[in-house]
């Protein structure tokens, strides 16, 4: 089979492998008071944990090199084999196993969702990337449509354990079927870039700048806004443990709408009017969720429209940091994705601590001004040449 047949395939696989590693890390959130409970302790600390762990993400900064080496499919696999280490190390039930495990786990799904990236972007033109990219993002909403109802009737049914240990053993197979089918080499769309003398590398050009902090800062509201939903719907709606795992489905109901929107009308949209306009209908859920006060119905509707919005501008602007530097491509997407490391621990960290402090309204007043910031560094961008 020719390489450009083999390509679908391919992606379909690593798609249905980052399926597992987002449930890996999606099912904290909208749980959190499961696992509260679990561990003994609170929503600030939970979340201050996963904050300080989201750190594990700048490891991509070097990682980028090694990308735009032809290794994607090895670091890809070994994100996997993370994902499952992760999942045993929590079994032990502590606070402090949990923050090993979650520092694990962000290490291996930062890693290879960045391989994923630069895997699309060596070998799917920019013309046709948005269609790519949305479709192997499908799978953070996949991680919520089909694995958030298993993993809280896995709850139900044997405990908290439950989704740790599923997800250790569907992880390990899945590293097997990428080792298994997706190709180690391919043609690169742009070749590597000139041997350079000893010494530091040159730059990345400036233009790749504003991509990559929009990028950064949109993620920083989606996360900000969705480590708390579980607690949130919890504390003001009394929304239980299986309420959760429905809410929860809902939202990758129109995560996925929006990732799909991405995959077949991105491209024609164009990349960056996407983004703006999935930064403007996050605004719209903000304002909803501000004024639910006491209904439920207006609160989950909010976050409905919240999360549509962040998924389409997120999405939507991969494909942008995709093409921040062609000669590049690796080690920009891996940079991308330290600086929105950054900003989502930042996010995690405060938001959580503004929830404690003043409720949603608190993580609310900060996400609005993520999204701000984002769409300021998002009209700064050169849309690049067809």
């Amino acid at each position: 089979m020719s390489p450009k047949r083999r390509l679908p395939t391919e992606l379909t696989v690593l798609t249905g492998a980052k399926v597992v590693s987002n449930t890996a890390l999606r099912w904290v959130g909208p749980f959190l008071p499961t696992l509260e409970r679990a561990f003994s302790t609170t929503t600030g600390t939970l979340t201050g944990v996963m904050g300080v762990c989201e750190l594990g993400g700048l490891s991509t900064v070097a990682t980028g090199h090694t990308l735009d080496r032809g290794h994607e499919r090895r670091v890809f696999t070994l994100g996997l084999v993370a994902v499952a280490v992760s999942s045993l190390v929590a079994l032990a039930g502590t606070v402090s196993s949990f923050a090993v495990s979650f520092a694990i786990l962000i290490v291996g799904v930062s890693n290879l969702t960045v391989a994923g990236h630069a895997w699309i972007g060596h070998r799917v033109p920019f013309a046709a990337r948005g269609r790519a990219i949305g479709t192997f993002e499908m799978s953070w909403a996949i991680a919520l449509l089909v694995g958030a109802p298993v993993l809280a009737g896995l709850i139900a049914w044997v405990g908290w354990r439950g989704p740790y240990v599923a997800l250790a053993v569907v992880s390990l197979a899945a590293a097997l079927m990428v080792t298994t089918i997706v190709r180690s080499e391919a043609p690169h769309l742009v070749a590597a870039a000139p041997a350079q003398p000893p010494g530091p590398r040159p730059s990345l050009p400036r233009s790749a700048w504003a991509p990559m902090v929009g990028s950064a800062l949109t993620a920083a509201a989606g996360l900000g806004t969705f480590v708390v939903s579980g607690a949130w719907l919890d504390d003001a709606y009394g929304v239980s443990t299986g309420g959760l795992g429905v809410v929860a489905a809902a939202f990758g109901i129109v995560e996925l709408v929006s990732s799909t929107t991405v995959a077949t009308r991105g491209d024609r949209f164009g990349a960056r009017r996407s983004v703006l306009a999935g930064l403007g209908l996050l605004m719209v859920g903000v304002a909803v969720m501000w004024s639910a006060n006491d209904s439920r119905t207006l609160a989950v509707a909010g976050l409905l429209v919240f999360l549509t919005g962040f998924e389409f501008g997120f999405v939507s602007s991969l494909t942008l940091v995709s093409e921040a530097s062609p000669l590049a491509r690796g080690r920009a997407i891996g940079l991308s994705n330290a600086m929105g490391t950054i900003a989502r621990a930042t996010s995690v960290f405060v938001g959580g601590q503004l929830y404690e402090a003043y409720g949603m309204s608190g993580t609310l007043s900060m996400v609005a001004a993520c999204a701000t910031a984002a769409a300021l560094a998002i009209l700064a961008v050169r849309p690049p040449p067809p």
